[in-house]
């Protein structure tokens, strides 16, 4: 019997972004939706166009650039919102609006103040509203895994005769267990009289650690589409792991018999994109994309992968697309072929514009560096990719510093076209070095955040700098990398100013 297909429905650039101090660029949430779409999601939420004109915009930037995925908008049941997703959608050539409104009881005698009449009304008149215009609709009651059994298979019942296509189950503050979530979701297939007309999909956070345990118990007992997210980001502890579910429903195919049409290749790939875009560091024990998710440091262990790898790991790291590290070598005499080869081999494909951009890069680094490893290979391409074209460029960073001496910086950038120097000291090197900067681009920032991890190992390992910075009042991320963390940690700061500029010369 062939196994029936999952749908996956990612909601990383919407859920994701949700989750306090996610906010994405514009830029970054197009290179993640084209990713998604390399990747096989089927359906890309790509935001709550009502939400603000930025969020609009960028929707609508998605939805214009997608050919395959369905571009996706969330809305309440408010006629503005319904209207704001399908203007917002428009251009894609599969298209989505979700309609959500709350059912527990919590939520009616507290946030809503209204009856279970009135909410079933509200919602069956948003799902006929919105069929008028559109074919593809999703509905979702808000808090339904706390939602009473017989109301929740009531409003299920008429979302659905009103025109709703799939129908969403939220275990909206991850309070379900498994056992219990699954029940859910086999009583709506067994009591919801026109439940054939409509896919039941889940949609789980992690309050608890559940989310894809919840959302797997879900697809057990009939649910055919899955919400989660990109590492598992999302409002609070996060949502259900896309990674972790497609891999569970894949390597234990035997238990789930089913299958998602997925490229498990490219997790690796996206995992890094996201955690660069919002600046979350995915855990080294982090399932499936973890660095250590396929390294052994027992000698039992390591014996037993050398001589059968199935005693220790249950899935290839190469499915995930996890580099090959003991691949090929590149050092300062490697020459373009072999870089641009190993990029190959990394699933990485660049323009020669681009690529004469990360080989040079890599040259500079290998002058460093003995050996380049596949993550350093990885870190070049993402740090040139996050590079702006406006504004300001480093060109010249003097460092001094130590126990008894006031740390100073001497910072040059080159800003259209000419050089502008300035000395600056501080609490230590890096304080001083974003004095040096705020006082050559006039630009007064608040840094929120300052995050600093190896790449690889070693002590010529390149670091990689991650800021968080907020600039009258909008949060902005710069990312770099650099055997030498000043220079890192300068150019980070530097890509977080251009990215504010560009998107002040953008504002109309």
């Amino acid at each position: 019997m062939k196994n029936e297909k999952v749908t996956i429905f990612d909601t990383t650039l919407r859920d994701g972004e949700q989750a306090p101090g996610a906010t994405m660029s514009p830029e970054d949430k197009l290179e993640i939706a084209l990713s998604l779409e390399r990747l096989g999601v089927d359906i890309i939420e790509a935001g709550f166009p009502v939400s603000s004109p930025g969020d609009f915009a960028s929707v609508q930037n998605v939805a214009r650039h997608i050919k395959e995925s369905c571009v996706c908008g969330l809305a309440r049941c408010m006629v503005k919102d319904i209207d704001a997703v399908i203007e917002a959608v428009k251009p894609a050539k599969h298209k989505r609006v979700h309609i959500f409104l709350a059912t527990s009881k919590i939520h009616l005698d507290y946030k809503l103040k209204k009856s279970q009449d009135e909410i079933v009304a509200m919602a069956v008149e948003a799902v006929k509203y919105a069929r008028k215009r559109m074919d593809n609709i999703e509905f979702s009651p808000e808090d339904a895994s706390r939602t009473e059994k017989a109301f929740l298979y009531r409003i299920l019942e008429e979302v659905i005769k009103a025109g709703a296509t799939t129908v969403n189950i939220p275990d909206t503050v991850g309070y379900s267990a498994p056992e219990e979530y699954g029940s859910v979701i086999q009583g709506i297939c067994n009591s919801v009289p026109n439940i054939n007309k409509a896919v039941v999909s889940t949609h789980c956070h992690d309050d608890l650690g559940l989310a894809v345990a919840n959302s797997l118990a879900g697809v057990s007992n009939g649910a055919r589409q899955v919400e989660c997210t990109i590492n598992g980001i999302g409002e609070r502890a996060g949502n259900a792991s896309m990674e972790e579910i497609v891999m569970a429903i894949r390597t234990r195919s035997d238990l789930y018999h089913l299958t998602t049409g997925i490229n498990a290749k490219e997790f690796y790939r996206i995992s890094r994109m996201v955690s660069k875009a919002t600046g979350f560091i995915v855990p080294p024990n982090k399932a499936i994309v973890g660095a250590n998710a396929f390294r052994h440091e027992s000698g039992i262990h390591q014996d037993g992968v050398l001589k059968e790898r199935r005693t220790y790991e249950i899935m290839n790291p190469e499915d995930v697309g996890v580099p090959a590290t003991e691949g090929l070598v590149l050092g300062k005499h490697s020459g373009r072929h072999a870089f641009k080869d190993r990029l190959k081999g990394l699933g990485i494909e660049l323009s020669e514009v681009d690529l004469d951009k990360a080989f040079a890069r890599f040259k500079h680094l290998a002058d460093k560096k003995k050996e380049i490893y596949d993550e350093d290979l990885a870190a070049i391409v993402e740090d040139e990719g996050h590079q702006t074209s406006v504004a300001y460029t480093l060109v010249d960073l003097i460092s001094t510093s130590g126990t008894n001496i006031s740390p100073e910086v001497v910072v040059t950038v080159l800003y259209k076209g000419k050089k502008y120097a300035q000395k600056s000291t501080g609490d230590g090197p890096v304080d001083a070095c974003y004095k040096a900067i705020e006082s050559l681009t006039k630009l007064k920032a608040n840094l929120l955040d300052y995050g600093i991890k190896s790449v690889t190992q070693g002590k010529d390992a390149l670091g990689e700098v991650t800021v968080k910075v907020a600039f009258e009042g909008e949060t902005v991320i710069g990312r770099a990398a650099s055997t030498d963390i000043i220079e890192a940690s300068a150019k980070a700061y530097i890509n977080a100013i251009n990215k504010f500029v560009a998107q002040q010369r953008l504002k109309p």
